[in-house]
Formats: C-alpha cells, sequence, structure tokens
C-alpha cells in the first residue's frame, strides 16, 4: 500500500468513528511529518490503517457526550444463534463491551452518530489462544470477551467499509434479551423435562406432594426471567436520564 492509500484509510476510518475535519487534518499532518523525518513506511511505523485509527482515539465518546449517557443492553443467545444475533445487533451499532459471569454481551451504543460493528468466534484454548490473537489484532480484531472455550472478538465497520460504518440512525433498543435458535430451544425443552423429571422423583421419594416441584420449577424460571428483565429495564431508565441531564 503507498503512503498515499494508507493516509487515504486512515482518514476515512477517524471520520467515521466521529473525528472531527479539523482533527483528522492536523493528525494526518502530522503523521505525514514523522514518516519524512524516520523515512520509514506508515505500514512499518503505525501498524494497519484501522487498527492504528482505533488506537487515536476515534472511537471514543465524542466531546460534551459523557460515556455516561451511552445506551446499555445486556442480552443473550445460544451457540447455535450468537454469531447471526451479532451481526444483526453489530449492524444497529451494540458494541459488545464484554461477557457476563452467565455468559451473556453486555453491550453498549453511544449516543448520536453510533458505529456499526461486526463480530466473530474463535476457539481460544490455552494453546490456541496466542496464535489467534496474533492473526487477528493486526487486522484490527479486539477480543472483547470469553465464554467457555470461545472467544468474541470485535471491530467497527468502519475499519472495512470506512465511512459506509456510520449509522445515520438506530433503532430503538431491542425489547427481549434472550435469542434462542430452534436448537436452541428443542435443547432448552429437553434439559427443561430432565430437570423436572429428576427434581419430581426426588419430591415423591420424600413423600411431598407433586405440585411442590412443578411450582419451584415454575418460580424459578419467573426469576430468572423477572431478574434479567429488571437489569435491562434498569440499564434503560439510567440511559434516559443521562440524555435528558
Amino acid at each position: 500500500m503507498t503512503t498515499d492509500a494508507y493516509f487515504e484509510e486512515l482518514t476515512g476510518a477517524l471520520r467515521a468513528a466521529g473525528v472531527t475535519e479539523e482533527q483528522t487534518g492536523r493528525t494526518v499532518a502530522e503523521l505525514r511529518g514523522h514518516l519524512a523525518e524516520t523515512g520509514t513506511s506508515p505500514e512499518e511505523e503505525f501498524g494497519p490503517a484501522a487498527r492504528f485509527a482505533a488506537r487515536l482515539g476515534g472511537l471514543a465518546p465524542a466531546p460534551g457526550e459523557p460515556d455516561g449517557a451511552a445506551e446499555r443492553w445486556t442480552w443473550t443467545a445460544d451457540l447455535f444463534n450468537d454469531r447471526r444475533m451479532l451481526a444483526v445487533h453489530g449492524d444497529q451499532g451494540w458494541e459488545v463491551e464484554s461477557l457476563d459471569a452467565l455468559g451473556r454481551f453486555v453491550c453498549r451504543r453511544a449516543p448520536g452518530a453510533a458505529l456499526a460493528w461486526e463480530y466473530r468466534r474463535e476457539v481460544i484454548t490455552d494453546r490456541r489462544r496466542a496464535r489467534v490473537l496474533e492473526e487477528l489484532e493486526p487486522e484490527g480484531w479486539e477480543l472483547c470477551g470469553e465464554w467457555l472455550a470461545y472467544g468474541y472478538f470485535k471491530r467497527p465497520k468502519a475499519a472495512t467499509a470506512g465511512p459506509a460504518g456510520a449509522l445515520a440512525s438506530v433503532p430503538a433498543t431491542p425489547g427481549k434479551w434472550l435469542f434462542l435458535s430452534r436448537r436452541g430451544k428443542a435443547l432448552l425443552a429437553a434439559w427443561t423435562v430432565l430437570v423436572a423429571a429428576a427434581v419430581s422423583g426426588a419430591y415423591f421419594a420424600l413423600d411431598l406432594p407433586g405440585y411442590s416441584a412443578l411450582l419451584m420449577g415454575l418460580g424459578c424460571a419467573a426469576a430468572g426471567a423477572l431478574t434479567a428483565k429488571l437489569e435491562t429495564d434498569r440499564a434503560r431508565v439510567a440511559a434516559a436520564a443521562a440524555r435528558r441531564g
């Protein structure tokens, strides 16, 4: 890649990330001057343009829009459906910050000019971790969470799509938090039947009423669903209050 092509890509990534024209122009001019002094190529000095743009801080919240004003949303999907839903939600501007202890995707979305994100999932066992990171990081991929033997990576679509990676508008925060595939629903149903049978057997062995097992199962399911819903609703209220403030 020529120097001009490199800085064209860098300029596009910074613009897509919401960096002002003045700041972008000043940054590019300073970097060009630095290269003139060192005599090196931009790839040797700075690495891939998209990754370097992220390191320059182009993905940080814009001035006057503190991180606390960002929307927050937590959701989950089964392993048959997670990559598809990550693609859908990434196109809506949701950036995965981490995976929590339950394997749920903890996301944020910057107000105003959000970016589209792309994701990928890789097996990162102890033996594979170093090799996977070495292959993906130069391409701008960043590890954003781990679950079981899987690692989830993200990068802004501006890294490959340029200005098209910025979103002019975004849809409302989804009202649901659980996204199961057909296979996931079938496995969940089978697991529920097995657990219910085991619990019922234990209750009958203790000579307790059979309906008590059903009530316990329903209570656990309702408590889990209510907890997740309250967390999502609390995040929405906090984001709305921050925007009004």
